[in-house]
């Protein structure tokens, strides 16, 4: 379990804060390319890593993310015209660009110097793999934008989705690096969602409930080998990439596109829950697109208008105990997605892991927590560059394989692990 310290620490992630100034030395996905279509398009709200900001995509087509507050006097850009290149307060007509700078203060006399000495706080963003990310960092410090294998794929390979999740960002990225829950939790439905079913590796999953982990440090994270029994002679080992700081790259299922994750903190309490789909070797089929779009798999569906999941904490996430009787899921809440988002936000806003009491399949939980304290600490006191900011260490991709039992998984799944374009996965 963490200390009381060692959890404070690691939970905050407001300006100032070592866990936050670590998190913005990465490029951040802040909004899905869909929430800004066009040019001149209605202007986003974005909170992220605890900052109230306003994103908008200006007449040039170019993407702005600046602070959200008008520096007259406090109105929300939320509600300003975008126009002729820049975002328009409207109370009283100050003008922003893309990069915070005021470009006109109609009260003020044209030959007034003041608009000059006006400027919003202002961050770079990208647009690629459907994704529009933000870097808030130190402007000299920035790295190369992000080269994750699902980033790099053709947009007909890739489906992307995000959805709030209504507690701290830790709890929810822990759960996804827990592989032994999937067997429990998840076991009445492998079978049945059209994202997940007929894999081999199912029926070794739910033959074997009882994981053993085998952790090691990874150039971008961890890798993270779940064993399970397979035959006489062999273990069945589903191998996850963790990659800092908040990414996870899911073991493939069969045939089934590759899934992907990251949890980005909205606040101390909220974070977006972005799930990928994507292969590497073919496009997506329509059938494919359909289920994700439709919610299954590691979507979920959305009140309409917004991302929060349909199935939320104010309707106990649909729960059906007749469902739950009759073993159509284990808990009694549909989809894979909620399934996991319901039981992380039951323990509250923020877990308390003074009372958490770990076994040996936490091993991973635990080494991505040192593996987090280490980085911040080091950038804090030593200004030590933390793991993960050179994109070349993004290529690398997860693998489910039956190995020898006497062959390690990190040597038998060396080559499987490795991104390369246009080339299969290594699935079971």
């Amino acid at each position: 379990m963490l200390r009381h310290e060692q959890q404070e620490l690691v939970i905050h992630t407001a300006p100032g804060t070592p866990m936050g100034e670590l998190f913005r030395r990465y490029w951040v996905p802040a909004l899905l390319s869909e929430e800004l279509p066009e040019p001149d398009c209605p202007p986003v709200r974005v909170k992220l890593l605890s900052e109230a900001l306003i994103a908008f995509k200006d007449t040039q087509g170019r993407i702005g993310l600046i602070d959200e507050f008008c520096a007259h006097r406090g109105v929300s850009l939320y509600f300003g015209r975008n126009e002729e290149c820049g975002l328009r307060c409207p109370y009283h007509g100050w003008k922003y660009d893309i990069n915070g700078h005021c470009l006109e203060v109609p009260s003020e006399p044209e030959d007034s110097n003041f608009r000059k000495k006006v400027k919003l706080k202002s961050y770079p963003c990208v647009e690629q793999g459907g994704v529009i990310w933000t870097y808030m960092g130190p402007p000299a410090l920035k790295p190369d934008p992000p080269a994750l294998e699902w980033v790099t794929v053709p947009p007909s390979h890739r489906f992307v989705s995000k959805r709030l999740q209504e507690c701290n960002y830790l709890q929810a990225m822990e759960g996804g690096i827990d592989s032994s829950h999937v067997s429990f939790l998840h076991s009445y439905n492998l079978e049945t969602d059209p994202l997940f079913k007929n894999s081999k590796g199912n029926d070794y999953q739910i033959a074997d409930p009882h994981p053993k982990f085998e952790v090691v440090e990874s150039p971008a994270g961890l890798l993270i080998g779940s064993r399970r029994n397979a035959e006489a002679d062999s273990y069945y080992w589903r191998i996850t990439q963790w990659i800092m700081p908040w990414y996870t790259i899911i073991p493939p299922f069969g045939s089934h596109p590759i899934g992907a994750h990251a949890w980005v903190p909205i606040d101390d309490e909220n974070c977006w829950t972005w799930s990928i789909n994507y292969h590497p070797a073919r496009a997506l089929t329509e059938k494919e697109f359909n289920a994700m779009r439709a919610g299954e798999g590691i979507h979920v569906q959305y009140v309409p208008g917004t991302y929060r999941p349909l199935a939320n904490r104010d309707n106990d996430y649909f729960i059906d105990r007749a469902a739950q009787r009759a073993k159509k899921t284990f808990s009694g809440v549909a989809g894979i997605a909620m399934q996991d988002a319901s039981l992380q936000e039951s323990v509250g806003r923020i877990q308390d892991r003074t009372k958490e009491r770990l076994v040996s399949t936490d091993n991973a939980i635990i080494m991505a927590r040192q593996r987090l304290l280490k980085a911040a600490l080091n950038l804090q006191k030593k200004g030590i560059a933390p793991p993960a900011l050179d994109p070349v260490t993004h290529a690398v991709r997860s693998a489910a394989v039956v190995l020898p039992k006497e062959v390690a998984f990190q040597e038998g799944a060396r080559d499987a692990l490795i991104a390369r374009q246009g080339t299969a996965v290594t699935s079971v």
